[in-house]
């Protein structure tokens, strides 16, 4: 039997090859390789597609959240608040600006962030917090945007993972005062290379973001302050152009693949995905969570079908972060989330009977 590989990029470009070639070509032809009119007219593209007044490109999601951090003069002596299951770039991105990174625990439905616990972590010092639309789904916003206004601090969007991603029929990117989108090649509007954006309503973060983003140019050849060369190529602009016209279509499908996988294994002894009845998920991974992960890595390898493992150790015991201190235990939700989770293959081509084979291997699987 053939390889079900865990993502298969070809499939997707294929699709749309010509309609990039072309768009690469555009780009070659006016030689306006970094920012320009394929720049400005993604920007303005996504700003409509997510439902708000204002994108900046930029050169990948983890810059995007820098910016943003760095854009609301977010620095030493401030704290911000997430999660500890999300990928290293959203913790990075809080220290980067000197701020203090605070940590919570988060549902174990959803793996989304917790907001009891956030009621607990907040301080005089907290300055925002940044919610992780984790695989696809998107979090509690309205709870979040009302301590917000309460508190009178910002929320930051990671909707790294959720692209086209609603929660109450508003898209991600949307629901907060700025977010930050990564355009990695594996999500689910990808470039073909490194990219990001920062989509927001706020006027004056948006200045402030498309200069930083510059080396801090307000104005030409002027340098008010110390800057960054976070700029998103014009090559990735058109390449995105292409695919943000085919995000819903491929979503949809991903909402295909996800709906079969659990309707296979509803019997199953696995942790299966739980969709939020405000959100609809976009599936970017489907995660399950069992007992003997190594005995299900080994089942499916075994039958020539890729898997993947996302962030098996949380920010808060990575070595990076030892500083804080922390140990096992500190946040248990998401640690037994984290080392029981391993992920499914997910893309739009996809086919069912691939689906219906990777739930026959994963029900058959022997546990010692």
């Amino acid at each position: 039997m053939s390889k079900i590989p865990f993502l298969d990029l070809r499939a997707t470009t294929r699709q749309v090859r010509k309609e990039i070639d072309e768009a690469i070509n555009r780009v070659i032809d006016n030689t306006a390789f970094v920012l320009g009119p394929e720049v400005e007219s993604f920007e303005q593209e996504f700003a409509t597609y997510c439902g708000v007044t204002y994108c900046a490109g930029t050169s990948s999601g983890t810059s995007a959240l820098h910016l943003i951090l760095q854009g609301y003069g977010i620095g030493p002596g401030d704290e911000v608040i997430t999660v500890p299951n999300t990928f290293i770039a959203t913790a990075e991105a809080i220290v980067m600006t000197g701020a203090k990174l605070i940590l919570v625990d988060v549902y174990e439905d959803s793996a989304l962030i917790d907001i009891e616990k956030v009621h607990t972590a907040i301080t005089p010092r907290t300055k925002a917090i940044i919610p992780v639309h984790l695989f696809g789904q998107c979090c509690d916003m309205d709870s979040l945007m009302e301590l917000a206004r309460e508190k009178k601090i910002r929320i930051i969007e990671d909707a790294c993972q959720a692209h086209g991603a609603t929660y109450k029929g508003m898209k991600a990117g949307s629901l907060g005062h700025a977010a930050a989108f990564s355009f990695y090649p594996s999500k689910n509007l990808g470039a073909f290379g490194e990219g990001g954006a920062v989509t927001t309503n706020d006027s004056e973060l948006f200045k402030r973001i498309k200069a930083l983003r510059h080396h801090a140019q307000f104005e030409k050849n002027v340098h008010a302050e110390i800057g960054y060369n976070y700029r998103l190529d014009s090559i990735q602009a058109a390449v995105l152009r292409v695919k943000l016209k085919y995000l819903d279509e491929w979503n949809s499908k991903r909402r295909a693949v996800a709906e079969r996988y659990l309707d296979d294994l509803k019997e199953a002894d696995y942790r299966l995905p739980v969709e939020r009845p405000e959100c609809r998920h976009v599936y970017h991974l489907f995660t399950i969570g069992c007992t003997d992960k190594e005995a299900v890595q080994q089942a499916l390898s075994d039958a020539e079908i890729g898997w993947g493992e996302h962030y098996p150790i949380p920010i808060h015991l990575q070595p990076a972060f030892s500083h804080l201190g922390m140990k096992g235990g500190s946040f248990p939700v998401a640690e037994k989330l984290m080392k029981r989770l391993i992920s499914l293959p997910m893309f739009p081509e996809l086919k069912m009977e691939e689906v219906d084979r990777v739930c026959d291997v994963l029900r058959n699987v022997h546990v010692s």
